[in-house]
């Protein structure tokens, strides 16, 4: 759009008459702050109701796709497994590791801990007691000790007990 241009006598003119009302207003009692938020007040309801119905339509939205979450979710595994017969979990467990500390962990936490092959990884550890023992593994956490060996800590699923496990390999 073409812009008309305003010569300079035009422009001076607008300028005083721009500061002639502000001196007017002042002399009114009525500041320039309290009126300019009445008139946005009047400008902003249009807004703020068109952003309500906004946000009405995209919480609406969202509520048609809370029925995919509230599906009901897939069964659990069982906890208890059958053992592979002719599986060896020896070849990666070495042996089970005998102490206080992990006698508590089999009895509070139910934990087992076995002393593992250097190479083994933490799947293969939970492989072995999964195929050889037949329970669900929950976690696996390894830790080289002192005297390097590798040390696993099995976690299992709550529907076994690893006081059942820890008394089938003779550990109580």
């Amino acid at each position: 759009m073409a812009e008309k241009e305003v010569s300079d006598a035009e422009l001076d003119a607008m300028i005083d008459a721009s500061i002639k009302a502000g001196k007017a207003e002042k002399k009114e009692g009525a500041s320039k702050k309290e009126k300019k938020p009445k008139v946005e007040k009047k400008d902003a309801a249009p807004a703020k109701a068109a952003e309500a119905k906004k946000s009405d339509v995209k919480k609406e939205q969202k509520k048609e796709e809370k029925p995919k979450a509230e599906q009901p979710k897939k069964a659990d595994k069982p906890a208890a497994l059958k053992p592979v017969e002719g599986y060896d979990p020896w070849v990666v467990l070495t042996y089970p590791h005998l102490t206080e500390k992990s006698m508590n962990l089999v009895e509070r936490n139910n934990v087992l801990v076995f002393i593992v092959n250097m190479k083994a990884t933490k799947a293969q550890v939970k492989e072995a007691v999964e195929k050889g023992f037949g329970a669900r593994v929950v976690s696996v956490k390894v830790e080289i000790t002192r005297k390097n060996q590798k040390k696993a800590y099995v976690r299992l699923a709550e529907g076994v007990l690893a006081s059942d496990i820890a008394t089938r390999l003779g550990m109580i």
